[in-house]
């Protein structure tokens, strides 16, 4: 056993008793604060998309790129939020929840997080493709706009496909995966797993032609999620930090009867 940094377990058929140390406390706190994050970049960029740069409204290349020009400074770092910083943070989460629920359901968890591990790669990719072709945009548009139209054309369904414009399936499964074993462990609230549930329904829901506006709802109903989830790991405490130092210099030697007495040996180690 390394330490006794996750579990004690009493020798011969004893229960083994999950701990959480000071380091698995920080690491579900910096999960905490990273959902907590996602929850507010979607928050943000709702009225900034809405009020300052009326994207969805501009329906010709014309008015995209004049859109672009008009509002390049603001639009690159709202992307940089919202989907290159937004990918490394959910990156965060998906880890801190890995840790979390791994132990009830190890394949699922491992599928589950490299599914979260795609869609944070995939949407830091759709943030960087957007902003530097919005950077080659504006800048051809000052000589050609004709052909800063065209250029457009051709970025813009790339970096839209990247960020869920076909459809959540990478952020739907993610939050189904997750939700369906936070159940079954009770690692997280009850009520909380069942609503994950529904938000991953609803985003995979998307994915059909006819349903893609199901994505607006997965992206409110996501709001929420990330906020009951950050909250929650915040919360976590270390709560066997302390038995588990005491352990450390216990189990760090077992002792066993010998035809000399009891004698010490070395520790065993998993």
């Amino acid at each position: 056993m390394v330490g006794c940094a996750s579990a004690l377990r009493p020798h011969g058929k004893g229960i083994a008793m999950k701990t959480s140390t000071h380091d698995d406390a920080k690491r579900q706190k910096a999960g905490g604060a990273a959902a907590i994050y996602l929850a507010l970049a979607y928050i943000v960029a709702m009225p900034y998309f809405l009020l300052v740069a009326n994207y969805q409204g501009a329906t010709t290349a014309a008015e995209k790129v004049a859109l672009i020009v008009s509002n390049y400074s603001s639009m690159y770092a709202m992307y940089l939020i919202t989907y290159v910083f937004f990918g490394i943070t959910l990156a965060v989460l998906a880890f801190a929840l890995y840790d979390r629920l791994k132990d009830a359901a190890p394949s699922t968890m491992r599928v589950a997080t490299a599914v979260g591990l795609l869609w944070a790669v995939a949407l830091v990719t759709s943030g960087m493709v957007w902003d530097y072709g919005m950077t080659t945009i504006v800048a051809l548009a000052k000589t050609d706009p004709a052909q800063a139209q065209l250029a457009w054309q051709a970025i813009e369904p790339v970096s839209s496909a990247l960020g869920g414009a076909g459809g959540e399936i990478l952020g739907g499964l993610w939050v189904l995966l997750v939700s369906v074993v936070a159940l079954k462990s009770g690692a997280l609230p009850k009520l909380l797993g069942w609503f994950g549930i529904a938000v991953g329904v609803v985003g995979l829901t998307s994915v059909v032609p006819p349903l893609h506006d199901a994505a607006i709802g997965f992206g409110l109903l996501q709001i929420v999620w990330f906020v009951w989830v950050g909250v929650t790991l915040l919360m976590t405490k270390a709560t066997a930090a302390a038995v588990g130092q005491a352990s450390d210099r216990v189990i760090s030697q077992s002792w066993r009867p010998s035809n000399r007495g009891i004698e010490r040996t070395a520790p065993a180690l998993d």
